[in-house]
């Protein structure tokens, strides 16, 4: 499509692979002096005990490809470590990183990078962090405890030398670039990166955003964001709560009915409102069809009020079997 003219957000086969293989990626960090994790790339059981064995626990096992968000296994036991390793036919071993994670996302066009506003996600299934790791069961924005110089720090040291260095590869990345970070004890570390707006922070980042993003978007696609006023962004802080089917993330049970819906856009709105995700149609109903089902998405003047519209409007909703987290934002609210 570019080829014939035609504007594209989003990068080529050859940059998303800063996402689609974690190897890829390190060489990236590694060539542009990003900091992150040291790893050892995997391919046999030799090198996977090698690696185990340098780090020790707790464990970190990513699958080097994708893997709808349920690739990575972070443990304290060898023998799940181990076995996760040996399932994958590439794995990336790396050492825990300490430290709450953050995640900023910024639009480029192979040159110019636009960053957005911070998010934090909640990627464990039960309250506390506990439970398997699922593709995010949550987020809110601002982040109220972060250093304001965040966003220009990761520019600095993880955005505009990870463009830069693509671009000198000659594989230029444009469109979305996700950094997944840790603020450790060491400073900031990359956990990961994406090719793309990643759920469930979107959800809180744009609900915050006050200039067009089809725009934004335009200008990365035609290689102007050079010439892009800053972005305007609302005061407002943002909470998303993501409803999950019954069994998720094993296999969930799909096929329940969906109550509650209309209570929502009529009670609630416009401050809270419902994305869809895993759902179809079923006749007149609706019914859940995935894992992640709907979150629900509320603001607020502070992550205290935008905390109670979420889960106010969370209530409304009936989906048997349904799980949610009770404890989205409540940290970052109660030290706000």
């Amino acid at each position: 499509m570019r080829a014939a003219g035609i504007p594209c957000f989003g990068p080529s086969r050859e940059a998303a692979q800063l996402e689609g293989s974690k190897a890829f990626a390190k060489d990236v960090m590694a060539g542009a002096n990003v900091p992150t994790a040291r790893s050892y790339v995997c391919t046999t059981p030799e090198e996977i005990d090698t690696a185990l064995d340098a780090f020790g626990a707790p464990y970190v096992v990513k699958d080097d490809g994708l893997a709808a968000g349920k690739g990575v296994v972070v443990t304290d036991d060898i023998d799940a470590a181990r076995e996760h390793a040996l399932a994958c036919d590439r794995v990336v071993i790396e050492e825990f990183l300490d430290g709450p994670e953050v995640s900023l996302f910024a639009i480029t066009d192979g040159v110019t990078v636009l960053p957005l506003q911070p998010a934090q996600d909640f990627k464990r299934a039960l309250d506390g962090d506990e439970g398997p790791n699922t593709g995010g069961m949550g987020a809110y924005s601002p982040l109220p405890w972060a250093d304001p110089k965040l966003v220009d720090e990761v520019m600095a040291t993880v955005l505009q030398p990870t463009v830069d260095e693509l671009r000198r590869r000659g594989t230029p990345f444009s469109g979305l670039l996700y950094a997944g970070l840790a603020i450790t004890s060491r400073g900031v570390r990359v956990i990961e990166f994406n090719a793309r707006f990643g759920d469930p922070e979107t959800q809180v980042v744009l609900a915050r955003l006050k200039t067009p993003l089809a725009r934004v978007l335009l200008s990365s696609a035609n290689g102007t964001l050079d010439v892009e006023p800053p972005l305007n962004w609302r005061d407002a802080a943002a909470v998303t709560v993501v409803i999950a089917s019954h069994n998720y993330p094993d296999t969930p049970r799909t096929g329940d009915r969906i109550e509650g819906l209309d209570e929502v856009a009529a009670q609630d709105a416009p401050h809270a409102y419902v994305l869809h995700a895993g759902t179809r149609r079923d006749g007149d109903a609706v019914v859940s069809a995935g894992g992640r089902v709907l979150s629900v998405t509320a603001t607020g003047a502070d992550l205290t009020e935008a905390r109670e519209r979420a889960y106010t409007a969370v209530a409304r909703i009936r989906l048997d079997g349904a799980q949610y987290r009770t404890d989205i934002a409540r940290k970052a609210a109660s030290e706000a």
